[in-house]
């Protein structure tokens, strides 16, 4: 770990006036607000997800611990709507683009969002290398990277947005209407446009990820992760 380099930021969450993922409960449900979850089953894609992470960061903040105040189940993505609607757990994070789905929305509402956990922006996904590889691999990954941000620049060029929007959808096989509803939007996680990481963000997810004592978490198979 020790040898590793933050190298590219891909996403952002909970930037300014963007989208934050949503932790949602049924708007139906016994769950008002966050003490309610004591005693309840909570589900995550997998422990140290960064979802799995903002969540026990805000339990934690209104002072409930796993095991003691709550159970987690695991699952993937495309399996929370179901296990909510369904009533097998009480509460599940909605990754894009499952939590715009509009059969959805009608029944969930959100609880809290990953900014929420964090207090602001959050580098959710950021690309890393190994020192080593970086200083035998220079030149080839400064070009590699040059061709990143110049594709990067493409996607989000509004001149470009049909044509994006017709190859998201061919490699994601999903509606191209969907996809333009928040692709590259602002409702869209926020991409910085030279893939410069916040690595002030980066260091905040790092310290509370130690924070949240994985050691001590014991897990139950709902659903193959995706």
């Amino acid at each position: 770990m020790n040898d590793l380099r933050a190298i590219a930021d891909e996403t952002q969450d909970g930037v300014e006036g963007y989208y934050s993922g949503p932790f949602v409960v049924l708007r139906a449900g016994p769950v008002k607000k966050i003490e309610d979850l004591k005693g309840k089953v909570l589900a995550s894609v997998g422990p140290g997800a960064a979802v799995d992470i903002a969540m026990r960061a805000v339990l934690r903040k209104h002072g409930l611990e796993d095991k003691r105040d709550y159970t987690v189940v695991e699952a993937g993505f495309p399996n929370m709507r179901a296990m909510l609607t369904d009533k097998k757990v009480d509460l599940v994070p909605a990754a894009l683009r499952f939590a715009l789905d509009p059969e959805f929305l009608k029944v969930a509402t959100t609880l809290f969002t990953i900014r929420d956990a964090f207090g602001g922006p959050t580098e959710l996904v950021v690309w890393v290398a190994k020192q080593n590889f970086l200083s035998v691999n220079r030149a080839a990954m400064v070009d590699f990277m040059e061709d990143c941000v110049r594709a990067v620049h493409f996607l989000m060029d509004p001149r470009n947005r049909a044509e994006v929007i017709e190859i998201a959808a061919r490699v994601s096989k999903q509606p191209p209407a969907l996809l333009d509803s928040y692709l590259f939007t602002k409702r869209d996680l926020y991409h910085d446009p030279d893939m410069v990481p916040d690595l002030d963000s980066l260091q905040r997810a790092i310290e509370s990820s130690a924070s949240s004592a994985f050691s001590r978490v014991g897990w139950t198979s709902e659903a193959t992760p995706t």
